[in-house]
């Protein structure tokens, strides 16, 4: 067998982006070229002979499997890049990470003449550096440098090859297992045939962890791979951005069209000292105004920020007065830092006039938490429960692969508890039952349960008509329009079409709450009043809850001088009872479940209240604008007979539940005892005596009132005849008879010219309103022709 060199030309692989930095660069010792080398040794062609000296230093292959060779002084190869692609396939091997720890140049051309290869586990970490004495690390790493002696050291000789000129050994911690290697920073490499199947599998639309499980499978498990998941999620994400950093000029383009034909589009460019990080905001004038009316509660949706979307696209939508998804605007995010999310919530807010939001809903990430508490320190902010349940999926596989209940019973727990007790007993009790209280990923999101269990936020606003199903609201604004294979050539054009599918929808449920009228189902006023108010689909919801307190009682549970408590249940569930609190003087009441306060309508509850205390209509300020059909309209157009009558029920409510309380409290006080009991039915029949009188006595003020009136009347009649001032009138005196006449006749003509009045009055209102209408029919008619204009070209 003829002698064969030994080469090697094993690169070494490239770590994740998120692991420890500890490979810091090597350091370089300038030194000077006489310095004293070793003397090489040689492995000979013999099978069974050991290591000798020799004239001629070569490094040859013997017989058998190399990886049993183990570096050792003397050692040469060709090259620096061999000897380190040895000392890291050894490391592989053996079950530790090597990176390069420092170097010597030459003092007369600079070329590097001496390496230091170590273990990755090599010294300690200085936590004194410069780089982290200026500025405050949020998130530490991890402490992986335990001062571990392992090295291999390599000097260049005269005639051009390295030769070994140290090697330790031995290591002061454990070494990875053969099936853990792979996880080692400098073992990790992706190779070519993997990088085309992660390209081709993108392309698809798969997302990292199926890639994964591809190539695992395909290489025959995760050690052959060669690499983590968090390398493959990396390695696509630079790949998305190289492939959107030539297609980015073309969103820029379409912008700043879009700005010269409206100066009101507005957008704007992420920069870092002069250079665009690549993340763009925009909002055109719609989604400008339709924040101004639904701006109260927002979605940021950053569901097209995973790598199984080509777009790092994320919209900001909101809620509608029928319940539909409406767009406040959109971004692209290119850079996913803490200052990026800020910069972007910032220069929107800029965009939406500076009107921060009452609420916020994101998905479950760290880096847009800390964002959002620093621009919008006083909205309440909320992780979508949807996306957690999502992830639930992917996090607990195996669990519910064991257990099929375990997932009903989850979403039992987080949407089902009506007290935090009861939230916290439930959840307690699940995670113990299934053994899951060390889970990782449950104490997680445990730790923010008051960011996205429901129970903890019923008292703010979120627009959102049930707690147990996920709304339209809730879905994406683009869903059914930009996909994983959506690329940005054909982003705009897919883009405007959802805009305009959405516009469709909303006006096409405007003329149905304007041009069709809803089945009533009870003979109360108030249902009716809310016909008129709500659009159609808000009165269809109200409608449910109106009807509901039918099944439902509501029984006084304690009176403390203001308010009155009622404790509202259907017949026979009083364990299930729901309390509300009811002011009559403030026509004010809260209910324990705060559907009121979530979603912006009354429930059950308050209505079963308001049923047995005799309010007939909704009082006004329990009708939020922004569900009503005139949400988008600044002129609030309405009958004043319904005033009226609306101002005579409430005020004859008020009387009513005034006295009546009042009379309650009378009557607990004067049954006490006997003595009390005799005054207060001595008070009662006075009162009796008095109201009674005070009945006779408004019908006889009234013709008091007239006559006097009257004689005044007279008087100034009287007047003017006799001094001959008025037309055509002689200047005799009339008679009693005569100026009674002419009162009634002037009292005639005045309540005539008041009918007319009011009449002119009702059709100046009537074309008023016939003029908003008129207006919002033309809308319908043209967007409708916008979009048959569209379709056909």
């Amino acid at each position: 067998m003829e002698n064969e060199v030994l080469e090697f030309d094993i690169g070494l692989g490239s770590g994740a982006d998120d692991e420890d930095d500890d490979d810091a660069d090597a350091v370089d010792i300038d030194i000077d070229d006489d310095l004293p080398s070793t003397h090489p040794l040689h492995l000979t062609t013999s099978q069974n002979s050991a290591p000798t000296s020799t004239s001629a230093p070569r490094i040859y292959l013997p017989e058998g499997d190399l990886s049993d060779l183990e570096p050792y002084e003397g050692m040469e190869f060709e090259s620096e890049e061999a000897a380190k692609a040895f000392y890291n396939s050894y490391a592989r091997r053996v079950g530790f990470s090597t990176r390069v720890s420092s170097s010597r140049r030459s003092r007369r051309d600079g070329a590097i003449i001496q390496r230091q290869f170590v273990c990755a586990k090599e010294g300690f970490r200085n936590l004194n550096e410069k780089r982290t004495k200026d500025r405050e690390i949020k998130r530490p790493r991890v402490i992986t440098r335990v001062g571990c002696k392992a090295s291999l050291s390599v000097k260049m000789q005269d005639s051009g090859k390295w030769v070994v000129s140290s090697f330790v050994k031995e290591h002061n911690h454990e070494l990875v297992p053969p099936d853990q290697v792979h996880c080692l920073r400098s073992h990790r490499q992706i190779s070519g045939p993997a990088k085309t199947l992660i390209d081709t599998l993108q392309a698809a639309g798969m997302g990292p962890r199926r890639i994964m499980s591809a190539l695992i499978k395909e290489y025959g498990g995760i050690s052959k791979v060669g690499f983590t998941e968090v390398d493959c999620r990396n390695y696509m994400r630079n790949n998305r951005q190289r492939s959107m950093e030539g297609d980015i000029q073309l969103l820029l383009d379409y912008l700043r069209q879009m700005h010269s034909e409206n100066p009101d589009f507005f957008y704007a460019l992420q920069e870092d000292d002069g250079q665009f990080t690549g993340n763009v905001l925009w909002a055109d004038p719609r989604a400008r105004a339709n924040y101004s009316y639904f701006g109260d509660t927002v979605t940021f949706d950053t569901t097209y920020r995973s790598n199984r979307y080509r777009l790092p696209f994320a919209p900001f939508t909101g809620v509608n007065h029928h319940g539909q998804p409406v767009l406040f605007g959109c971004a692209f995010i290119l850079n996913e830092t803490e200052a990026s999310f800020v910069w972007l919530f910032q220069t929107w807010l800029t965009a939406m006039s500076g009107h921060h939001p009452l609420s916020i809903t994101t998905d479950h990430d760290a880096v847009i938490r800390l964002a959002i508490m620093q621009v919008f320190p006083e909205t309440r902010h909320r992780f979508c429960k949807w996306h957690i349940f999502k992830k639930c999926q992917e996090k607990l596989s195996h669990v519910l692969l064991k257990h099929p209940t375990f997932e009903a019973e989850f979403h039992k727990c987080v949407n089902l508890t009506e007290l935090i007790e009861e939230f916290e007993s439930c959840w307690l009790s699940l995670v113990d039952r299934y053994e899951l209280r060390d889970h990782e990923w449950l104490q997680t999101i445990y730790s923010d349960r008051r960011q996205w269990v429901p129970v903890y936020l019923r008292d703010a606003f979120f627009a959102e008509m049930s707690i147990t199903q996920r709304s339209d609201s809730m879905n994406s604004y683009f869903d059914g329009y930009v996909n994983a294979s959506t690329n940005l050539n054909h982003f705009f054009k897919l883009y405007e079409k959802a805009i305009e599918s959405r516009n469709e929808k909303e006006v096409k449920a405007d003329y149905d709450t304007m041009n069709t009228n809803p089945v009533l189902r009870t003979p109360s006023p108030m249902e009716k009043q809310a016909s008129g108010l709500y659009t159609r689909k808000l009165f269809v919801r109200f409608q449910e809850e109106l009807v509901g307190t039918l099944t439902f009682m509501a029984s006084k549970a304690e009176d403390d001088g203001e308010s009155i408590t009622y404790q509202v249940s259907k017949f026979g569930e009083d364990h299930k009872a729901y309390h509300v609190k009811f002011n009559v003087l403030e026509m004010k009441a809260t209910c324990s479940c705060q559907m009121f306060e979530f979603s912006g309508l009354l429930c059950r509850h308050v209505l079963t209240v308001f049923r047995v205390t005799n309010v007939l209509t909704l009082p006004s300020r329990y009708i939020l604008k922004r569900w009503t059909r005139n949400a988008k309209s600044n002129v609030i157009l309405e009958e004043r007979p319904t005033d009226i009558y609306t101002g005579y029920l409430e005020s004859h409510t008020v009387r009513y539940n005034t006295l009546r309380h009042e009379a309650f409290k009378f009557v607990e006080e004067g049954s006490k005892s006997l003595d009390t009991y005799n005054v207060a039915m001595g008070v009662l029949q006075e009162a009796t005596t008095r109201v009674a009188l005070a009945k006779k006595n408004e019908g006889r003020a009234s013709n008091v009132d007239g006559r006097n009136n009257g004689d005044s009347a007279r008087s100034g009649i009287r007047a003017n005849y006799t001094s001959g001032d008025h037309l055509g009138i002689s200047d005799q005196p009339l008679s009693e008879e005569d100026m009674d006449k002419k009162i009634q006749e002037l009292r005639d003509e005045l309540e005539y010219t008041n009918r007319k009045c009011e009449v002119y009055r009702a059709n100046l209102l009537s074309v008023l309103k016939d003029i908003e209408d008129h207006k919002l029919q033309l809308s319908i008619k043209v967007q409708s022709l916008k979009i048959s204009m569209k379709d056909s070209i």
